[in-house]
């Protein structure tokens, strides 16, 4: 596929157009092999026995310490657990650095990824950062450890410089969902404003003036784009953003239950809402149901299970977890397979369901 396509297709995939800004620079895919004990234990002027001790947390004396980690740092050195996989039976690998596994998008995404693994002969592993930085660090430190071949990443932290030792030394990464900072690597995204923006459009499309959004915080990529999808499409219909109707905080029933209130009692209401995730929209409708009166019409980013069963149905912007995944992977395991080809960033389009929700008039 061309690096250099002009414009992103609000339904189909798109790359970076040639004139965009000048990327991060890209790191080398399939590099040196990656370094030994051997290798830190000459760099750093002592015995192979003294680097394993300290790879392996055992005592050596301080200042023999300080220069095997020094050496270590500046190579690149991880852990090998190879052979121990090996005697399990077990090949090449992959591991998959999520948010949080019990995500119900990031489940599906999971699924779809191990489904392509398999096919390839390898196994998956599968941790969480839990949107904290230093854990996400640590999860990757533990796969590195164990030789993976390549890496899929929801990425929290906010550089992935870390990785280049790793990407330098020959492991495959692809980021998906968010892209990565620090780094030009591949990418799969959904088309996170566009989506935002024809869900909100649909609802000023029925009348709605007064619309209110509910999303994530500022410093999630996925959030900011869904809140720029829906400010577009206000002003597509004329409409000036209003900031007492949005609301970006770390959503909790209790942050979620407080913004409700606070806009459904203002003197000028929201008529309708947009909620930026299907967390977000199940803490909106527990809100309003706890609050009493009619629902307001509402448009939900992110589909959900049993959202069709509900009275009315919930009208959503789907982004397609599982197409994530499994580009996602089957671009991993062509770089693992020694594609060195231009960085991919690719957008996959979402699918506007409407089920009743967001056909409420004001």
């Amino acid at each position: 596929m061309a690096n250099d396509e002009a414009a992103e297709s609000p339904r189909g995939p798109r790359r970076r157009a040639a004139g965009d800004a000048e990327p991060p620079p890209r790191a080398a895919r399939r590099g040196a092999a990656r370094p030994t004990m051997r290798d830190v234990a000459a760099k750093a002027g002592v015995g192979i026995k003294s680097v394993s001790r300290v790879v392996n947390g055992e005592y050596v004396r301080p200042e023999t310490e300080r220069v095997i980690v020094a050496a270590i740092a500046e190579l690149g050195f991880s852990r090998n657990d190879s052979a121990a996989m090996l005697r399990q039976g077990l090949s090449a690998s992959v591991g998959l650095v999520l948010e949080d596994i019990a995500e119900p998008f990031q489940s599906t995404l999971t699924r779809a990824v191990e489904a392509v693994t398999l096919a390839n002969g390898s196994i998956l592993m599968t941790a969480s950062s839990g949107e904290d930085p230093a854990r996400e660090h640590k999860v990757v430190r533990a796969f590195s450890a164990r030789r993976v071949d390549g890496l899929i990443i929801v990425p929290a932290a906010h550089s992935q410089r870390y990785l280049l030792p790793d990407i330098q030394a020959g492991v495959a990464t692809v980021f998906v969902d968010r892209p990565a900072h620090g780094i030009d690597a591949d990418t799969i995204l959904a088309d996170n404003a566009g989506g935002a923006r024809d869900g909100v459009a649909h609802l000023t499309g029925f009348g709605h003036r007064r619309i209110g959004f509910i999303g994530d915080i500022a410093e999630i990529f996925t959030a900011t784009e869904r809140l720029r999808g829906y400010t577009e499409a206000l002003a597509g219909a004329g409409i000036a953003a209003d900031p007492a109707l949005v609301e970006m905080e770390r959503p909790t029933d209790d942050t979620v239950g407080a913004a409700v209130a606070r806009m459904l009692s203002a003197a000028d209401p929201p008529t309708a809402f947009f909620t930026g995730n299907s967390r977000i929209t199940m803490m909106f409708l527990r809100a309003v149901r706890l609050r009493g009166g009619a629902r307001p019409a509402l448009v939900a980013f992110d589909d959900f299970e049993l959202a069709d069963m509900l009275t009315p149905g919930i009208t959503v912007v789907a982004q397609d977890a599982a197409s994530m995944g499994r580009t996602a992977a089957e671009l991993l395991f062509r770089r693992i397979g020694g594609d060195d080809g231009p960085t991919q960033r690719i957008h996959l389009s979402t699918r506007f369901i409407p089920r009743g929700s967001g056909e409420i008039p004001p």
